[in-house]
């Protein structure tokens, strides 16, 4: 009798520990207003770091980054936690009208097809981003004709 009552409870904390394991980790909580203003700040200085990177297509890391790798990188450095691709980083910011852009907003274009490119804001009406193959992270001006023209909105993380 001893022995199976140690061997079923060996069994099921086994199982604990097993089901323990597959269960997804704990999700980041939403951040106050003034959280995320800070996360925005050390993002942009993240992000100013990494001018002069190449770019590498699906790239997140130092060693290379696309648009959308640069945003996550930068903005998961800075603790707050954002999406990988530029569909899912659109959908997670808070429209906001491009007259009203702040330091570490995203601002998002049309190149190609669909809302394809996504900087972050600097200020002085200056974007950074990772821009093309054989390019390098840098920074452009919102009111340069190309980006002008390509403009699809902007967006703040909340």
């Amino acid at each position: 009798m001893r022995r199976t009552t140690v061997m079923a409870g060996a069994l099921c904390g086994a199982f604990v520990l097993m089901s323990a394991c597959s269960l997804e980790p704990p999700r980041p909580t939403a951040q106050s207003a003034s959280e995320a203003s800070t996360a925005q700040y050390k993002a942009v200085a993240i992000a100013e770091q990494m001018v002069g990177k190449p770019y590498r297509y699906g790239g997140n890391t130092p060693q290379g980054f696309d648009c959308s790798g640069l945003v996550y990188y930068s903005y998961s450095r800075a603790g707050y936690p954002i999406s990988r691709d530029s569909r899912s980083q659109i959908a997670q910011a808070t429209p906001i009208d491009r007259r009203d852009l702040r330091r570490g907003d995203l601002v998002f274009f049309n190149i190609g097809r669909g809302t394809t490119h996504i900087g972050i804001y600097t200020g002085n009406g200056q974007f950074i981003h990772a821009p093309s193959s054989g390019k390098r992270v840098s920074y452009a001006a919102m009111s340069d004709k190309y980006w002008r023209e390509r403009f699809v909105r902007a967006g703040r993380l909340k």
